[in-house]
């Protein structure tokens, strides 16, 4: 395709559930759709995703991106491999500078976009990351697999915005939480640990300086004060960054974590700017960002002018 003079109804920036997902709906509108991915999709490193509806056995992150991707090629769509490094208006258009795997230039211009950008991980050292993300052994939404990870000795850090809220959490599935400071001085105020008492949830006063894998992949914490504590899971929740730095050069409103701000129709403070899933406020699922897609799909589609037949 000539993308010099192309004129797309909607640029799409990130190829995970959400993204994919508008430009399905906006390909059955029979829309011009520019989907842009660099590859980095946090769905990639499910193993299994269990709350995802319609697959009553799971999912694996992997396999449900291709499933989309494959039912986006139903309908002549397809995944631009690149990274939109620049968003710009320029003549009443989106202009997003997208830079391919070979490091070439291109330009792509559209009437509205749409960022389904995710969200970046905080972390901290963690021994054979990938392996023990992919055997279940470290997770990263008790949402997600609380339930399958009932009765095991679960370990989780404290976190800026929610210091307790997760462990808290986590005693549904567990009588077994133990949860780690991530400083010397800690965050936890007395009615806090009230709370944590209350639950029985052991709080362990010397912060965690790194996590190795015992020889059967299961996580050991390791503090400052030398003192080991095996698990069985480990939750790294130290926090994210929303990936909004394409809106917010363009002047659209962002909250906490640099979470974008939108309305019901998934708009952003910027006209024809829209976001979905993780980038924006909200509960972090893939079920969310799927249904906020259906919605901001079907506002572009209404809102552009008609594609008459």
């Amino acid at each position: 395709m000539d993308f010099d003079h192309t004129v797309f109804d909607t640029l799409i920036v990130g190829g995970g559930p959400g993204g994919l997902t508008a430009a399905v709906y906006l390909r059955r509108f029979t829309r011009n759709v520019a989907l842009v991915d660099k590859g980095h999709s946090r769905l990639g490193w499910i193993p299994v995703s269990h709350n995802y509806p319609g697959f009553p056995e799971g999912i694996n992150g992997k396999q449900l991106l291709e499933n989309l991707r494959a039912q986006l090629a139903n309908y002549g769509g397809h995944v631009i491999p690149g990274e939109i490094t620049s968003l710009r208006v320029e003549d009443g258009l989106f202009v997003g500078e997208c830079v391919g795997p070979d490091g070439d230039l291109t330009e792509l211009r559209a009437h509205t976009a749409l960022l389904a950008t995710g969200v970046a991980d905080a972390g901290m050292p963690v021994e054979r990351w990938d392996e023990a993300v992919a055997g279940g052994a470290v997770r990263l939404c008790p949402v997600c697999d609380g339930f399958d990870v009932i009765d095991k000795r679960i370990g989780v850090v404290t976190s800026e915005v929610n210091p307790v809220g997760h462990a808290l959490f986590m005693r549904t599935f567990s009588k077994d939480v133990l949860l780690f400071e991530r400083s010397a001085e800690s965050t936890i105020n007395d009615e806090e640990r009230r709370q944590l008492d209350a639950a029985n949830v052991r709080l362990v006063g010397s912060p965690l300086v790194g996590v190795t894998m015992s020889e059967d992949l299961k996580p050991v914490l390791h503090t400052a004060d030398g003192e080991d504590y095996p698990c069985d899971v480990f939750y790294p929740m130290l926090g994210e960054t929303a990936r909004s730095d394409l809106a917010a050069a363009l002047g659209a409103e962002t909250v906490e974590c640099r979470k974008l701000l939108v309305d019901d129709h998934l708009r952003t403070s910027v006209p024809g700017l829209y976001a979905i899933g993780d980038v924006t406020r909200g509960l972090n699922q893939i079920a969310v960002a799927t249904g906020q897609a259906a919605i901001a799909a079907t506002t572009i589609h209404n809102t552009l002018p008609w594609s008459l037949r």
